[in-house]
């Protein structure tokens, strides 16, 4: 497998323009993700026919190759054939970046967004299990667990520390990603959640930088101030690195880095943050109290062309901040949830509407990739954008479940980042009936989707 993996890598890598080409590459749970000094050179066909690859999508200014769930190996080899560092920008190339343009400035905030949290969802993962694990367990349902037992008390401070120290977490993969020193992207996360910042922000918040007023706040757990200031952090380090004698940068760079820095973060880049994501979530959870069916029908029925764009990386930092400032979703999660295992109704729907061996065979194998394996991608690309029609049941079917939700007043109250069976577990946190109707939902999604992508194929295919 290794060296078919090596294959594709080399294919890949050919096709996108070589390693001269590449400024920039990472990978998700499926994509290769690249960030290419010419975006032209790729012909989409032409890795399309790559053997191994699913699908490719461009997204902003970042080419997308669809592989699956080997995705890791090929980018190992990738990386060892292009002499690439993994998840690092290639510094020497950071300066061949096209010229800034307007007009591309929603791509380029997507692809730093999404570049900068990708990386970090398996540890939202590991800490929403353990967080789901002591709402099962715990009094609230199943009363396995009782509150002050140490089992208890450890699932209850690993879920949490997944997000409390979310702003170092940011700052590191948000550093990796703009060609800041990681270790600068760490030191500025940890100054947001220092205890004395937290404990004058609960005091009040009243606090002066170099004399500047600004009024502090509790940035545990938030994602704008961190990503605002490494953003700049970059510029400033790069100028100093410019400017400075090589036999006083060791010391001077980070140095001057952070001096210049604290005002910017504290008193403009920490409130505007705060700010922002405040009335942000404030916004979304109106829409839920306004219009809460139709928000999650609209939502359900349309997150996987999200996902397919990456503009869901933004939706998912909303939800985040909104679990962080409410304890739950009433809007957003329950369209996300509902689109997930639509994936899994379309293509079951389309695996007893199809008469093509090999598609009925691919349409088995993506309903079991995505009802268990939590990767929808491939269903996506492989059943429902090859064959078109699937993609409206797929619609219907988040469509259905998100509006099913919303109407009985579901709540998520656990930040699920898997697109499985699991994802219903989401809705584990408050009532009983509320676990009901959330799986009820989610069962919906399946049905529907099925049905209508079976209603709409099954002639066609015979």
């Amino acid at each position: 497998m290794a060296n078919n993996d090596k294959v594709i890598a080399e294919q890949v890598l050919e096709a996108v323009g070589g390693k001269d080409n590449v400024t920039f590459v990472t990978h998700c749970i499926t994509r290769l993700r690249f960030n290419l000094k010419d975006n032209s050179l790729p012909n989409d066909e032409t890795v399309k026919g790559i053997k191994g690859i699913i699908g490719v999508n461009r997204a902003g200014t970042q080419y997308q190759v669809i592989v699956g769930p080997n995705v890791d190996k090929v980018y190992k080899e990738l990386c060892d054939l292009g002499g690439f560092k993994a998840e690092e920008t290639i510094n020497e190339n950071l300066d061949e970046k096209k010229p800034f343009e307007w007009k591309n400035l929603g791509s380029i905030i997507l692809d730093y967004v999404s570049g900068s949290l990708t990386p970090l969802i398996p540890v939202m993962l590991a800490g929403s299990i353990f967080k789901m694990l002591v709402a099962v367990l715990g009094p609230s349902m199943l009363n396995v667990l009782q509150e002050g037992n140490d089992l208890y008390t450890l699932f209850t401070f690993v879920g949490d520390a997944a997000f409390y120290f979310f702003p170092v977490l940011v700052g590191y993969s948000a550093a990796r990603k703009f060609g800041l020193n990681p270790a600068m992207g760490i030191f500025f996360g940890a100054i947001l959640i220092h205890p004395t910042v937290i404990e004058i922000a609960n005091n009040g918040g009243d606090f002066s930088v170099y004399g500047i007023p600004t009024k502090l706040q509790n940035y545990s757990s938030t994602i704008l101030p961190i990503l605002l200031t490494v953003w700049i952090a970059t510029y400033v380090e790069k100028f100093f690195k410019k400017h400075t004698p090589d036999s006083l940068k060791v010391l001077g760079v980070p140095v001057c880095t952070s001096i210049i820095m604290l005002p910017l973060m504290l008193c403009v880049f920490g409130p505007l943050g705060g700010f922002l994501g405040t009335y942000i979530c404030a916004a979304i959870m109106w829409f839920g109290d306004v219009a809460g069916p139709i928000g999650a029908m609209v939502i359900g029925g349309l997150w996987e062309f999200l996902v397919m764009t990456g503009m869901h990386q933004v939706m998912i930092s909303q939800m985040i901040m909104v679990f962080v400032q409410n304890g739950y979703d009433p809007v957003v999660s329950l369209g996300a949830v509902s689109a997930s295992l639509a994936v899994t109704g379309m293509c079951l729907g389309y695996y007893f509407a199809t008469k093509d061996k090999e598609k009925k065979s691919l349409a088995l194998t993506n309903t079991v990739a995505a009802f268990i394996g939590g990767v929808t991608e491939p269903g996506i690309y492989g059943t429902g954008v090859a064959n078109r029609k699937p993609l409206l049941g797929m619609i219907a079917g988040g469509a259905a479940g998100g509006l099913y939700a919303g109407l009985l007043g579901c709540k998520a109250y656990q930040l699920v980042p898997v697109a499985n069976f699991l994802a219903l577990t989401a809705y584990v946190g408050g009532d009983s009936a509320n676990v009901v109707h959330g799986i009820i939902s989610g069962v919906i999604s399946i049905v529907v989707a099925a049905v209508v992508t079976f209603i709409l194929c099954h002639k066609e295919e015979k």
